[in-house]
């Protein structure tokens, strides 16, 4: 059995990781969406300006552009994609997910969204 720790760590090996600082200049770009993957309890407590929030564990349906629930945010396969969550976790999974997905450019942002609230970062 892998375990959850060799999963996120191969995860991280397979996607880019990207800097709180460095996810800061991206933000309000248009070719850059930002997504939350942390549950709705967690968001309820403040998110990214502009960000996506889907939970972790629907990410696939979102994505996947022929199913019922189909977010049209996930359209466009050319665009920069940030995945975050609390630590930076569920977001290396997540854009390995949505990478082999084909969202090509997904990005997991390190150190989450305390590291990106503590510095300044726009929320709402």
């Amino acid at each position: 059995m892998t375990s959850l720790k060799d999963r996120v760590s191969s995860a991280k090996a397979d996607v880019p990781t990207i800097s709180v600082a460095d996810a800061m200049k991206l933000h309000g770009r248009d070719d850059v969406t930002f997504v939350d993957v942390r549950e709705p309890p967690e968001t309820a407590q403040g998110t990214i300006a502009g960000a996506e929030a889907i939970p972790r564990g629907t990410l696939e349906f979102a994505v996947d552009q022929t199913a019922p629930s189909a977010k049209a945010a996930f359209a466009d396969p050319s665009k920069t994609y940030v995945f975050y969550c609390a630590s930076g976790g569920r977001a290396a999974l997540a854009a390995q997910t949505a990478k082999s997905m084909g969202l090509d450019d997904a990005r997991a942002m390190e150190n989450g969204f305390g590291e990106w609230k503590e510095n300044g970062g726009p929320t709402q």
